[in-house]
């Protein structure tokens, strides 16, 4: 029977004692219970700064405490073993962020900094579980014991919280039955097993809150500009950050503002890597200095993506061009009105977002943009400013060369960045070269200087050419000259001889002699030898001074990258001879005839007209991209209509205007198109699409998340709507071109913008995406872990853009993998089995293999397989010196921003970020 006691705030009996607050305050239970304990173990809500506010004293006397706490981790997350630690602190960091009023943190400094202490003291342990495992809607309990063995359990909705014990209304029940203590403790032990321990970053973050302070930019040195305006980011609230080799690239482009008043630098980091944020945070930092104005060039599919990385991770507000409305897109979508294409020239931002397209294509805006000065100008996807070379014609610049070389001169700071400097040939790295050295003659030296002519220069940097001659020494050495720190150099000397010491020079037009005998005997010893394993001049080059490049392997080696490895298939371990001949997909006979119509068709045209090697290309590609590709295509050409890929589309209007009969010769060929259509109509499937249907459903890469891409629209949406058909009530997106993304559900279509399919994958809710190469160019799908390529391009770097969009930075798994399918019997089987032995090696002078595969390999493997051979005598790899001069510079950059207390005023920041140009 129960026991009232009258004005007492509990009720009691043999061994339960119930306490509501309506009759007193629950806080003295608590601490009355924990004194003198030797542990205490705990399932609570989230964890939060006010956890063991009111019995620190209490809880620093107990041995042992243990607290399992509720967190926002994700089941999926946690099966991936590997992330354990990643994934727990980006999600306690997030909901400890979020939770944390900026008010309530300044006012009680005093209780994170006792909390932080009793943390790192060590007598408390905390963990945290998924929010699938345990949601604690309620469930919360505690178990203390004491010396004399005794022990008691409780159970209440109530929270570790000073508001709970001290303010709530709540209910607490007290057990001190042994059954009672045994079954809560049982409830806490299976909790405590499953989960991860409370990530030592968000123990110092409680620490940071404690002491950090307020700086305005003018107390700020450059060097602590980005690490104060980020630390209190989206990005480092969300538990991420900056990884070191970003923030080193920051450290380099404030050290090249200090060292000559200017930046000038190629980011070449490989795809995944994370260029965009490295080059950002630079913007941000130049735009808080008040350099000027920053304009950043890209690809119009890559504009909504830096406007909304900037914004949700960098909260760094910035205007999109719209070049259709000619109007300015605000950072949340609304549009500015303007007076039309003048006033592209006055950005509401700081930051300003413009097309590539824009320039390509010549519009107005072009010349109002070359009026103005800038005070850093980024181009992403800077490959694409390169001279136009064809075989017997002179090269041509391009109109985006053209326009970076007039704004060079324009602007403080460039940055161009692209994982694939070189395309086709070596020479188009000193297209981006000679860019960065416009205005800024310390990057490549003035006109007659060795370094800007890439034939003689790339022997020397390669090592083929060793230099030993002094005077051919000191000319390589002199224009530009090498800044006087730079290490493993006696270039101090140098300076202090010419007198030059602390002055930003490029060059120098002193002869060898002026340099002390010293100076001269150190520099001679220094040019015969090696610097690092490696020639001298492979070192000390302008080439690998302003060419920034860190590849995933390096960044492995050093353990700032997880390894995460390529699982290609088909394979040898799972031949499935019902599917594969090998590593190719089985196909008909129709599709075999239907291949040798595209042969006879050509052969034709090739009789009259010197177009017909780019239709033998376009129309083998399209077959093997897919049968409804093929179809597709030659019902177009058949029917006169638009294909649905602008890029060919372009090169046929070109072709057209070189050979004006290729139009009409084309009727006369039309037989040999039907015949091909007749047969490939005759196909009851198409192997490809049952290859994909393999993949996802017997071995389960729909569970894990899959990218599938084609080069063509055509057949990324027919894959998409026909895998709608066979999964029902799946998801489906295509990522396509503008106006071609959407969603597929049980077979209805849906228009969807690429920006909603990103943030859905990234949520889980979208697993299965089918995407176009063409839309493919800065697309970030860490969720997902599987990838099939339906079609292979002929060009080595596209296929490693496409893995990247999965093996980069962020990628939770050990391993993804990849499926490449190609029909039998076809050119695309002899140029895959060619192209994969070689995919593992890299060649060319930065590291990479050929981009385009040349026409003239296609037909003749042997020639392709020369062709290879000949790119790599002609560029032997200099990838050594980028690791050796980086590698240090990665490592030494030790500067955690995340623990960064001195955090910049966010309405000062703001301020000069929403001023416009």
């Amino acid at each position: 029977m129960d026991v009232d006691i009258p004005g007492a705030p509990f009720a009691e009996t043999e061994f339960i004692t119930r306490f509501s607050s309506r009759h007193g305050k629950l806080a003295v239970f608590l601490k009355d219970r924990l004194k003198g304990a030797t542990s205490y173990d705990r399932i609570a809500g989230y964890f939060r700064s006010s956890v063991f506010e009111l019995v620190h004293e209490e809880i620093s006397d107990v041995d042992d405490v243990r607290i399992i706490c509720n967190s926002d981790l994700d089941p999926r997350d946690i099966a991936m073993g590997i992330a354990a630690e990643d994934t727990a602190r980006q999600s306690i960091l997030e909901k400890w962020n979020s939770g944390d009023d900026p008010v309530e943190s300044f006012r009680h400094r005093e209780r994170y900094q006792r909390l932080y202490e009793l943390l790192k003291k060590g007598n408390v342990k905390i963990k945290v579980v998924s929010k699938d495992d345990a949601p604690f809607l309620h469930g919360k309990a505690g178990v203390i014991r004491r010396p004399d063995g005794s022990s008691s359990s409780f159970m209440g909705s109530i929270n570790e919280t000073a508001q709970g014990w001290a303010h709530s209304y709540e209910i607490v029940w007290e057990d001190r039955s042994p059954d009672g203590v045994n079954w809560v403790q049982a409830e806490f032990d299976a909790l405590w097993k499953i989960g991860r321990k409370l990530p030592e970053a968000v123990i110092e973050e409680i620490g940071r809150s404690a002491r950090k302070v307020q700086v305005t930019i003018e107390n700020l040195p450059p060097e602590r500009i980005g690490q104060s305006a980020l630390v209190e980011s989206p990005l480092y609230r969300r538990g991420e950050e900056l990884m070191p080799w970003q923030r080193a690239f920051v450290s380099l482009f404030v050290q090249e503002r200090e060292r000559y008043g200017k930046c000038r630098l190629l980011l070449a980091d490989e795809v995944g890597v994370g260029k965009t944020l490295s080059m950002a945070t630079a913007a941000l930092v130049s735009a808080l200095l008040d350099d000027g104005p920053v304009l950043i060039l890209c690809p119009a599919t890559l504009g909504v993506q830096w406007q909304t990385e900037l914004l949700d991770k960098l909260n760094v507000p910035t205007a999109l061009w719209l070049s259709s409305k000619k109007m300015w897109r605000d950072p949340h979508g609304h549009l500015i009105r303007t007076r039309g294409a003048e006033d592209i020239a006055r950005c509401p931002y700081r930051i300003g977002i413009v097309s590539t397209g824009l320039i390509t294509q010549n519009t107005p805006e072009v010349e109002v943009l070359l009026r103005k000065n800038y005070g850093m100008v980024i181009l992403d996807e800077a490959h694409k400013a390169r001279k136009k070379r064809q075989l017997g014609r002179e090269p041509m610049d391009g109109n985006l060369l053209k326009f970076m070389m007039k704004i060079a001169g324009k602007t403080r700071h460039l940055i161009l960045g692209t994982a694939t400097p070189i395309q086709t040939d070596v020479t188009e790295l000193w297209d981006l070269l000679e860019i960065l050295n416009h205005g800024a003659t310390h990057v490549l030296g003035r006109e007659f200087s060795t370094w800007r002519k890439p034939d003689l220069a790339r022997e020397i940097m390669t090592g083929e050419k060793i230099v030993l001659d002094e005077g051919e020494a000191w000319n390589l050495l002199r224009n530009p000259l090498p800044p006087s720190d730079e290490d493993h150099g006696p270039f101090n000397f140098i300076y202090q001889d010419l007198d030059i010491e602390g002055k930003a020079v490029d060059f120098t037009d002193a002869p060898f002699t002026d340099l002390a005998i010293f100076t001269r005997d150190d520099l001679r010893d220094a040019i015969n030898g090696k610097v690092r394993g490696i020639g001298f001049f492979q070192y000390h080059n302008p080439i690998s001074r302003h060419v920034v490049l860190r590849r995933r392997k390096t960044l492995e080696d050093a353990g700032l990258m997880k390894r995460i490895a390529v699982d290609i298939w088909p394979n040898a371990y799972d031949p499935n001879p019902a599917l594969f001949e090998g590593k190719a997909v089985r196909t008909s006979a129709d599709f075999d005839h239907a291949c040798e119509a595209v042969e006879k068709f050509t052969q034709a045209l090739a009789q009259r007209t010197k177009g017909a090697g780019f239709m033998l290309n376009l129309l083998r590609q399209r077959i093997c991209s897919s049968i409804a590709s093929g179809l597709s295509t030659c019902r177009k050409l058949v029917e006169k209509r638009q294909l649905d890929d602008t890029d060919i589309e372009d090169e046929i209007d070109d072709l057209l205007a070189e050979d004006p009969e290729l139009a009409g010769v084309l009727n006369d060929e039309i037989g040999y198109l039907r015949e091909v259509i007749r047969h490939l109509e005759r196909n009851p499937t198409d192997p490809k699409l049952d290859a994909c249907i393999y993949f996802l459903e017997q071995k389960g890469w729909l569970q894990d998340g899959c990218i599938i891409f084609s080069q063509y629209y055509d057949t990324a949406r027919w894959i998409a709507s026909h895998l709608s058909a066979r999964f029902e009530g799946e998801t489906v997106a295509v990522y396509g071109g503008s106006g071609k993304s959407g969603i597929f559900i049980d077979g209805q279509w849906r228009t969807v913008d690429r920006e909603d399919i990103k943030k859905a994958v990234r949520d889980y809710r979208i697993r299965l995406v089918v995407a176009t190469d063409a839309a493919a160019e800065g697309l970030n799908l860490q969720a997902l872990a599987t990838l099939i390529n339906v079609d292979l391009p002929w060009n080595p770097s596209r296929l490693e853009q496409r893995i990247g969009r999965i093996k980069r930075y962020g990628q939770k798994r050990e391993a993804v993998k990849m499926a490449n399918l190609v029909y039998q019997n076809t050119v695309d089987e002899r140029v895959y089995d060619k192209l994969s032995e070689r995919m593992k090696d890299r060649y060319d002078l930065l590291g990479s293999l050929p981009d385009v595969i040349e026409d003239a390999w296609i037909d003749d493997i042997e020639a392709m397989e020369e062709g290879f051979r000949e790119f790599t005598r002609n560029r032997k790899s200099t990838a050594d010196v980028f690791e050796l001069r980086y590698g240090d510079f990665l490592s030494t950059d030790g500067a955690d921003w995340q623990f960064c207390e001195q955090v910049l005023d966010k309405d000062e920041a703001m301020k000069v970020l929403s001023s416009g140009w």
